[in-house]
């Protein structure tokens, strides 16, 4: 057999790619003593999401939109999931930020 990817394969791979781009993503805190809300961009590559500004992102994005991503700068670490559709998306996040744990929601938008 050849190496040759078949149509399915080629299918989810421009399906993960139809979310590349650079995402600004809005935290809001609901529960501990941080921030009310941050904002953060994010770049998203062929169904990986790094950082387009500070800190440390390590994640990945399914055909489907399904996100997954862990963030860290300095001593504050967050994980988050959620989903993206379009151009848009939301999920939930948590972590330890400047010693305080906390937790609330995410707002994204390509662009």
């Amino acid at each position: 057999m050849t190496g040759a990817a078949g149509p399915a394969a080629a299918r989810s791979v421009a399906a993960v790619r139809a979310y590349d781009g650079t995402w600004n993503v809005v935290f809001a805190t609901r529960a501990g003593n941080c921030s009310s809300t941050n904002s953060f961009p994010f770049a998203v590559s062929a169904g990986r999401v790094s950082s387009a500004g500070g800190g440390k992102v390590t994640g990945g994005i399914s055909p489907a939109g399904v996100v997954s991503v862990r963030i860290s700068l300095g001593l504050s670490a967050a994980s988050g999931s959620g989903r993206l559709a379009g151009n848009s998306g939301a999920g939930r996040w948590s972590g330890i930020i400047s010693g305080d744990r906390c937790s609330g929601s995410w707002q994204a938008t390509r662009g």
